[in-house]
């Protein structure tokens, strides 16, 4: 199948900031709000998020990576899954968590987060931030409070995030997202 860009790398920035404002305006200072990544890909999106956020609120914020794999409604069902490790130095009780996640597709992976989250206590509040919202792929009724941008695709297409900080090799003249 043939790749298509649909978001570059300057364009990825200007939208991590503008993901950065609106939770500010959320949350102003943070100060009861922690940043759960969700392994394996969402992590790098939830450092730029945290990066970016630290800047422009001038301190360091809390974040941890979060892994789903044993709560997936599919875990048996598939080849067997190399689940990642959970970092998450912090007790989420009572605190307001913001879950970022690279692509919001059928919503599975979002309700296997939310059943992992309760190993670190019962939150005050969950929201959700996806760079990429396949906004007609849901089998369950999951919807992103912050969103990168909204894509239309069918079953059959895939959403690729690259991430340099994965050590890919960045194509498409410094891409980081492409469907195919």
């Amino acid at each position: 199948m043939q790749r298509k860009l649909i978001l570059s790398t300057p364009l990825l920035e200007i939208t991590i900031s503008r993901i950065c404002q609106e939770l500010i305006e959320n949350h102003q200072d943070f100060a009861n709000t922690v940043i759960l990544g969700l392994q394996p890909r969402g992590i790098y999106f939830a450092e730029r998020i945290k990066h970016e956020l630290s800047t422009i609120l001038n301190k360091e914020l809390p974040i941890g990576y979060l892994d789903a794999t044993f709560y997936r409604d599919d875990f048996r069902r598939r080849e067997p899954l190399k689940p990642n490790a959970n970092k998450v130095p912090f007790i989420i009780e009572s605190k307001k968590v913001i879950l970022i996640d690279d692509v919001l597709a059928t919503g599975r992976m979002v309700r296997a987060a939310l059943d992992a989250m309760t190993a670190f206590g019962r939150p005050e509040k969950v929201e959700l931030c996806v760079l990429i919202d396949r906004i007609y792929n849901r089998d369950l009724p999951v919807k992103a409070d912050y969103f990168g941008k909204k894509v239309n695709t069918l079953d059959t297409e895939k959403v690729l995030v690259e991430w340099k900080e994965q050590g890919f090799l960045i194509k498409w003249n410094n891409s980081v997202l492409v469907i195919f």
